[in-house]
């Protein structure tokens, strides 16, 4: 095992990752001299990194190296075989870690709440360390997107509290010790990784178990695979959603009311009961049900860990949320650009179901970047179906991310598929600039352009409005 507090000189390979580069962020904290490398295309995390003052190339080349390095630490991106940094590091026997494995070592260490799930846990990792730090209990925090109000993705707290953002894929749940857990949401999802539901499955079967008998579970009530998942627990169990037989229970559920515009002091708002307990009520500036939910398990955490909830309330109502989560990113044309990291067919129907709500007599347009090959063909058919709240659909070309660069399926494909069930809704264009050459002249006040996917699509909404 290796002994962070001996290591004064770390290099990154990928460190324009956000999870990555949140952990730079709690390294350089430490006193620990960072560099990396990674692409040259450019994401938030550049930003966060040139605040930092980390240097890092925009290549990957062997002399990049530090001879006097420590520590190689890679996203899980990389390898031997795809990466020349990673196989010359292995060749010269540099100690190396991967990120999760970071994570877990400085993770364990602390009073660790992980979140996870497969729709949510961004949001709901990143309200909570919000909250608790509002709250006065300065928890240190690893988010997978830029926090709207930090600016980053990460924060360094003096507190045992730690919280991440747990992402199943890779099966990396089996790195973490846990104190507490939030179990957002289960659908199906990596088919690279898990070949099956029910492997998916197992890997949150097997993580809620590692919650000590002290610890305690906070999972979706109203999902027969989140409550089958929460019964291997050995720990407290608290469920929170609309239903009356969830402990944390919303009621009184208030969508707010929309002019024209949109994200101008705008809050819903809902009760939350636990056992019949009032807890009062409680205002979100984030949209959609799906958020109240978010903030329902946010609230059965703090109240569990007997924080003053007069306080949570207030911080509640503050936090404004991450980057690419219903981002209003501004107008072209007098047509609403919107940017949204959905890339799942649930939380395209989440995203495309809120947007008519607010909109319920506009054009909405979905531009959606498909992210993998595997979960393309995989969820094909429900894609295809994911887009009913839409007037229009435009589908780029499949975002083969650094782990597969061809496929079975491809965006054609889809595109027949959607076309099949609605016709003529949807259009292949290829590429960003394509897209945003297609829309720019045909957009106006009545339209609602949506970027939607986990890949670079923002550029789309981005570009429109003449942001780069």
């Amino acid at each position: 095992m290796i002994d962070l507090k001996k290591i004064r000189k770390i290099y990154i390979i990928g460190i324009k990752g956000s999870g990555v580069v949140a952990i730079a962020e709690i390294l350089k904290s430490m006193g620990v001299e960072i560099s990396g490398s990674d692409v040259s295309e450019k994401f938030f995390t550049d930003e966060v990194l040139q605040k930092l003052g980390i240097n890092y190339f925009e290549e990957f080349s062997a002399k990049n190296i530090p001879a006097d390095a420590d520590l190689i630490l890679y996203s899980t991106a990389y390898n031997a075989e795809n990466n020349i940094e990673f196989k010359t590091a292995r060749e010269k026997n540099i100690p190396m870690i991967s990120y999760p494995e970071i994570l877990a070592e400085l993770f364990n260490q602390k009073y660790g709440i992980a979140v996870c799930g497969t729709h949510g846990k961004t949001t709901t990792s990143a309200m909570l360390a919000f909250v608790l730090q509002k709250v006065g209990v300065s928890p240190t925090a690893v988010i997978g997107s830029r926090v709207r109000q930090w600016g980053t993705n990460a924060i360094v707290g003096k507190s045992e509290h730690f919280i991440i953002e747990a992402d199943e894929f890779q099966n990396k749940l089996k790195l973490y010790e846990p104190k507490a857990v939030i179990l957002t949401s289960i659908d199906y999802d990596h088919p690279d990784f898990f070949k099956t539901f029910e492997d998916y499955k197992k890997a949150f079967e097997n993580f809620v178990t590692k919650i000590p008998k002290i610890g305690f579970l906070v999972v979706w009530g109203e999902s027969v695979s989140t409550l089958a998942i929460s019964k291997n627990a050995k720990c407290n169990v608290l469920s929170y959603g609309f239903l009356k037989d969830c402990d944390y229970k919303i009621s009184n559920y208030q969508f707010p009311i929309f002019n024209d515009q949109i994200f101008n002091s705008s809050f819903q708002s809902f009760d939350v009961s636990y056992r019949n307990k009032n807890l009062g009520n409680f205002k979100i500036q984030l949209i959609g049900k799906h958020n109240a939910l978010n903030a329902a398990a946010v609230i059965a955490t703090c109240y569990k860990l007997n924080f003053n909830m007069t306080k949570v309330r207030s911080a509640l109502a503050e936090f404004e949320g991450t980057s690419r989560r219903f981002e209003y990113i501004g107008e072209k044309n007098g047509a609403i650009l919107i940017d949204d990291y959905a890339h799942h067919p649930e939380e395209i129907k989440a995203t495309l179901k809120v947007a008519r709500e607010i909109y319920p007599e506009k054009n909405i347009i979905a531009v959606f970047h498909p992210h993998s090959y595997s979960r393309t063909e995989a969820l094909l058919q429900d894609f295809a179906q994911s887009f009913d709240d839409s007037d229009q659909v435009i589908v780029l070309d499949i975002y083969g991310s650094a782990r597969e660069n061809t496929g079975k399926v491809s965006s054609l494909d889809l595109v027949k598929l959607i076309n099949k069930y609605s016709p003529a809704k949807a259009d292949y264009i290829p590429t960003i600039n394509e897209t945003v050459e297609f829309l720019q002249d045909k957009i106006g006040a009545n339209d609602v352009v949506i970027a939607i996917g986990a890949g670079n699509v923002w550029e789309v909404a981005r570009k429109l409005k003449d942001e780069l």
